[in-house]
């Protein structure tokens, strides 16, 4: 079992910036590939950013590519999203999931989620 606590989010001007932060506890957390999700509102969840469990490995989703970056800390039981150039279209909320094995698109594949954190650009 993993507990998943997100925070940062907050509102924020286009072209800010905005760090959001997962905390982990629980079981092993360097055994999992974390997540980045965002939910905007009438859509379907979406992967924004996810790394491999030892970090060695990340994915973009196009629409943040070189904006954003995701990294995690292993000893703190934390990964980060570090999110540059916000634009309006950035407003949702954002979700912290893990998974066992490897690292997947597809939120469906995610075993743990955080609350969610808000996260508003304005323009």
């Amino acid at each position: 079992q993993v507990q998943l606590v997100e925070s940062g989010g907050g509102s924020v001007q286009a072209g800010g910036s905005m760090r959001l932060t997962c905390a982990a506890s629980g079981r092993t957390f360097s055994s999992y590939a974390m997540g980045w999700f965002r939910q905007a509102p009438g859509k379907e969840r979406d992967i924004v950013a996810g790394i491999t469990w030892s970090g060695g490995s990340t994915y973009y989703a196009d629409s943040v590519k070189d904006r954003f970056t995701i990294s995690r800390d292993n000893v703190k039981n934390a990964v980060y999203l570090q999110m540059n150039s916000l634009k309006p279209e950035d407003t949702a909320i954002y979700y912290c999931a893990a998974r066992e094995g490897q690292l997947s698109r597809r939120y469906v594949e995610y075993d743990y989620w955080g609350q969610g954190t808000q996260v508003t650009v304005s323009s």
